[in-house]
Parts: C-alpha cells; structure tokens; sequence
C-alpha cells in the first residue's frame, strides 16, 4: 500500500494568542491533506512558539515556560485531534513538554489518528542541555504503533542516534520510523541526518526526519534553529542510489513530501543486494570474528 508523507521545516513564530497558532497549525494542516498526504510529521519543540503567549518573564525562563504551558496542554491536545479526524489524516505533532504526576517533565511525542485514537512516545535519550540545564527527564517505554497503513515507530531526535532503539522497533514491525528534530547547528543537523540514514540503512525500513527552523531570540529554549526535513529509504534495488527519496531546502519553511510503500521493505529483505536486515545478529555471534582479530586491529 502507497502512502504519502508530509514531513515539516516548521519555524518558530511569536503568538499573540491562542486563535493565532490555531490557524497556523490548521493552515499547516490542510495545505498537506490537500496535496493528498496521509502521514504527517512535525518537528521536536515545535510547540515552544507557545510559551510567547506568556509574559516576558515567563517565556525568556527555562523553568517558568515549561510550568506555564500546561495550561495549554489539553488545548493542544484538542486542537491536533480535531484536526487529525477532520482532515482524515496521521498526525505526528512533534513534541511538547508535559510535566508528569511525579512532578518530572517528559518530552512527549502524540502521534493523533483519524479515529480520534490519541497515543504518545517520550523521548529516551536526552541531550546535554536537556539534562544539564533544562532538567527535562528521559521517557521509560520505547513503543510501536498500529496503523491502518502498517506499524511505526517515533524516534525523537537524539534517540535516532542510537541503533539499538530503532533496530527493537523494527523487529516489532514497523517499517516506518518518523524523527521528530531540533537541532541548533549545522553539525547537530548533520548528526541526526546521518543517525537516520544509518537507521534506515542497517534496518532496510523508511525513516522520515522534520526539522525546527528559523530564529526566535526571545526564547532561550529554541533561539536558533537549523536543519531540513527528509524522506530516508534502503540503499538497494527499487530505491534512490543515495538512500534520500527527497530532501527539502536547508532552513527553508516548507512541506517535503514523499509518496512512499511499506511492503516495499520485506521485497529488499528478501531480494536486495544485500541482507543488512536479516544479516544484523550475525555481529553478536561467538566466533563470528575471531577476538584475536579485533586486538590487532586496536594495537
């Protein structure tokens, strides 16, 4: 089954009000269901615009913003839900920060159905400056997610980095795993671009990466934001030579879509040039490279 995907260069606006970003999201929302796309994805902390909504003593603090937007919580829920149903569409909202009941902020990607179902992953691996300065906790449960086009998976930013996460989430089923970023330089970018290659690579499967974009100086949270959202595949037979189905401009504000077919990836797993997929435990078999080997290679 074809499937399109929207993924997001979203950038970073000062609201005025609640109605504001209602209709930006919304615009957002139906330019992508009218060009037909059924997935779509947004970037990591893309709700920080929301923090503008408060005083300026609230939204320039790391700890205040992160308190106040909770009072935006459900509102935020509401809005991404009713959009989902109304334009009969996968929405991966990016992320927002939802202080938990024991009083520990978790960076939560909602992934929203068009059945109203409503399911999250919390990001697992935090950054320095998640756990160093913004005291934003790691999530515990790495998760699958069933869709009427097959299971998928999130990995949030930084997670994407790490193959175990995604190689668990693929042995799952699911051949679709979307990347919500945020990234606040070229080499930040480039991390996560070459995480989410190598994820689709060794995996055989799709990873599709959105991108926070543009500045906004008056949050010290996501004052600076670089990146391009993209379309990752197989390297191998019926797929781009590169392993990049499409790729936007680089800090452009804009869609990237991508019409994509997940059974696609059991045909290469099985018939591809290589088995990077079903070839992957062999590394951790005894003997399979002789230990004398890998000391030489280290002397």
């Amino acid at each position: 089954m074809n499937v399109k995907i929207a993924s997001a260069q979203y950038d970073i606006s000062f609201l005025e009000n609640w109605p504001q970003y209602q209709d930006k999201v919304e615009r957002w929302v139906s330019e992508a269901a009218e060009l037909d796309a059924q997935i779509l994805l947004f970037p990591e902390y893309n709700s920080m615009e929301l923090a503008s909504l408060f005083s300026k003593d609230i939204y320039s603090s790391l700890n205040k913003q992160l308190a106040a937007m909770q009072s935006l919580h459900n509102d935020y829920l509401n809005l991404y839900q009713r959009l989902a149903k109304q334009y009969r569409c996968i929405i991966q909202s990016g992320t927002f920060p939802v202080k938990t009941d024991t009083g520990a902020y978790r960076n939560r990607a909602y992934l929203f159905m068009p059945n109203g179902e409503v399911d999250f992953q919390d990001k697992l691996m935090m950054t320095r400056f998640e756990n160093e300065q913004w005291l934003i906790q790691h999530g515990e449960d790495l998760k699958c997610f069933d869709t009427e086009f097959g299971r998928i998976a999130i990995n949030i930013c930084y997670d994407s980095e790490f193959p175990l996460l995604a190689r668990k989430q693929v042995e799952a089923g699911a051949n679709l795993i979307l990347v919500p970023s945020c990234t606040d330089t070229l080499a930040g970018y480039h991390r996560v671009k070459i995480g989410c290659q190598a994820r689709a690579l060794e995996n055989q499967c799709y990873v599709v990466q959105s991108a926070l974009v543009g500045e906004a100086p008056w949050s010290e949270a996501v004052d600076v934001n670089i990146g391009a959202a993209a379309i990752y595949t197989p390297v191998d037979r019926g797929f781009p030579d590169n392993g990049i189905l499409n790729v936007g401009q680089l800090n452009a504000v804009q869609w990237v879509f991508a019409d994509i077919e997940l059974s696609a990836c059991a045909t290469v797993r099985k018939h591809g040039q290589v088995f990077n997929y079903r070839d992957w435990p062999l590394q951790y078999l005894p003997g399979y490279v002789e230990r004398s080997q890998i000391n030489r290679a280290i002397d």
